[in-house]
């Protein structure tokens, strides 16, 4: 009697393990840039706590600064009044070279709570 084989082919493993290489990758690229969101929201949020306008854009800047934040800086924020709250709004778009001529870009847009 013969048994039958079962399991995954060597071909299929190395497919299935380049995929996920890939898919590691490209979270790596984008792991930081979601990090970097978190820390635009969190310094949005904070700024939001100011007064005016140039105080909002300066606390966003110093934030900015220590959290490292390149994308965006406190002259690209929108600030609009709702009712009696401050609502700093941003929205900027991020390029991530993949391979050759082709790139990821990733946009993202948020405001402060």
């Amino acid at each position: 009697m013969k048994s039958q084989q079962r399991g995954i082919s060597f071909l299929g493993l190395l497919f299935f393990g380049g995929l996920i290489g890939c898919a590691g990758i490209l979270a790596a690229q984008v792991l930081p840039t979601l990090l970097e969101l978190q820390a635009i929201t969190k310094a949005a949020t904070k700024a939001s706590t100011e007064t005016t306008v140039p105080m909002i854009r300066a606390t966003f800047d110093k934030a900015g600064q220590i959290d490292d934040i390149k994308s965006i800086s406190g002259k690209d924020l929108e600030i609009t009044k709702e009712g009696d709250k401050t609502v700093v709004a941003f929205a900027y778009t991020r390029e991530i070279h993949m391979a050759g001529p082709a790139y990821l870009l990733l946009k993202y847009s948020g405001r402060s709570k």
